[in-house]
This record gives C-alpha cells, structure tokens and sequence, in this order.
C-alpha cells in the first residue's frame, strides 16, 4: 500500500446544512449527486455523506456519539492567518472548541467544531513550510 490518503468522507446529519457551513467558508463543491458531496482539495478530497448511510456502507453501527478519535486540521501560513481562519469559521456557523493559543509543540493552534461536531484544529507551525499551493512540507531534520 503507498503512503497515501485520498479520501475523508465526514457523516453528517444534513447535508444540506453541512454543504452550506463549507460554502460559507469558502469552499467550492465538486460534484452534483445529491446525497453525496465532495470537495476537491490538494491532492485529496472531502466528502459529505449521511452519517447513517455512512455506517451501513462501513457496516458500522451508528450508536454512540461525541469525539471519535480524530480531528481534521488547517495549517495556516502564520499566528494572525490561525486567528482568521477561526473567526471566518465562527461566522459561518462553527462552534469554537478551543480559542488559539501557543501550544507545547512550538506553534499556535484552536480548534472549531463544523454543524455535526466534526473537530478541525487550524495551526501555525514553525517547523513545517506550506507551499504557495498550500501543500504541507515537512522540514525535520
């Protein structure tokens, strides 16, 4: 198997709603089926499928709630690019989890949660170079 994530599908309670919060940032829809959508991102997509649908296609069960054990994450290009990306995500709609703040790692991170709670962390790190397509490069020695 490569080294490769293509696909992160989020389950959500309505995608309607969902698909608005997304558009409200800014992003753009890929696609046209109505049950399912997806945003082309570099190098990967995001989906947004019925969270009940979602479990039977896994053949997962849907009970149980809260955190899941993931989070999603925005890397921004600096401190004051964290704090905007975090107030453009309040006005459309998100729930801030976690106001920004410099963290043990060395960077500067918040995190919001999307309409189904969905936590995204949105973080300056030092150490990491983002190119001007917003590719992550890791630059560890």
């Amino acid at each position: 198997m490569e080294q490769r994530l293509s696909l992160v599908t989020l389950g959500v309670a309505d995608i309607q709603r969902s698909l608005s919060f997304y558009e409200a940032l800014g992003w753009k829809r890929a696609n046209r089926h109505a049950e399912v959508v997806f945003f082309q991102l570099r190098g990967m997509v995001l989906g947004l499928f019925s969270r009940d649908s979602l479990a039977a296609d896994a053949k997962l069960d849907t009970a149980g709630s809260g955190f899941g054990g993931i989070t999603l994450a925005y890397n921004a290009r600096s401190k004051e690019d964290v704090d905007a990306v975090l107030k453009e995500a309040e006005r459309a709609g998100a729930r801030i989890l976690k106001p920004a703040e410099d963290v043990f790692w060395g960077g500067y991170s918040g995190y919001f949660a999307d309409p189904d709670g969905h936590p995204w962390e949105v973080a300056w790190n030092p150490e990491w170079e983002l190119t001007e397509e917003g590719e992550v490069r890791m630059n560890y020695q």
